[in-house]
């Protein structure tokens, strides 16, 4: 795997080293002893899956609060997304930044997102699948989200004509800090 990082301290691009014969490839996506040397959360816990029918179904802006905060990995298994990430930390120089990129099946491209990032996705195509693993267990008592047209982070997200976003998404107030 290569790690590269991003402008967001602490959250990193992860490249497979894709390893081509005849059959295909073979990469590793996780490793715990080479994400501790680069200091990234080596214990993951938990993961999901997210299948999403139909291009333009936009996900997010969505965190678990401190007490839970959760590093991510993320990458997508089949089809494509724009991913976003938006560093949520007070005492950060990137605070209220974001980056985003497209994942892909195709390009096996991971993204690591530290605790105290908010993350979303739009999907490129129809019949996407994004893996998730997580440093933390999931608390429903400590889900957040943000709207993902939320002024205060100034996302720029890929023309993609109609969108479909949940009720609860549509629904999330405008950012705030917490106290």
């Amino acid at each position: 795997m290569y790690f590269e990082p991003l402008k967001l301290s602490g959250a990193f691009r992860v490249l497979p080293d894709r390893k081509a014969d005849v059959r295909g490839h073979f990469a590793r996506t996780f490793c715990a002893r080479e994400f501790a040397e680069h200091g990234l959360a080596s214990e993951l816990v938990q993961c999901s899956v997210s299948f999403n029918e139909k291009r333009g179904t936009l996900r997010g802006l969505h965190w678990q609060a401190d007490w839970h905060a959760e590093d991510k990995l993320v990458r997508v298994t089949r089809g494509a997304i724009w991913d976003v990430l938006v560093d949520l930390r007070l005492d950060s120089p990137t605070f209220r930044q974001w980056h985003g990129e497209t994942l892909s099946a195709e390009n096996g491209v991971g993204l690591y997102i530290p605790h105290g990032f908010a993350h979303g996705f739009v999907t490129l195509e129809d019949a996407s699948e994004v893996f998730y693993q997580m440093s933390e267990f999931f608390a429903p008592e400590s889900a957040r989200g943000a709207r993902y047209d939320d002024p205060a982070f100034g996302i720029d997200w890929p023309e993609i004509g109609a969108l479909t976003l949940s009720d609860r998404d549509l629904a999330f107030p405008p950012f705030q800090i917490e106290s």
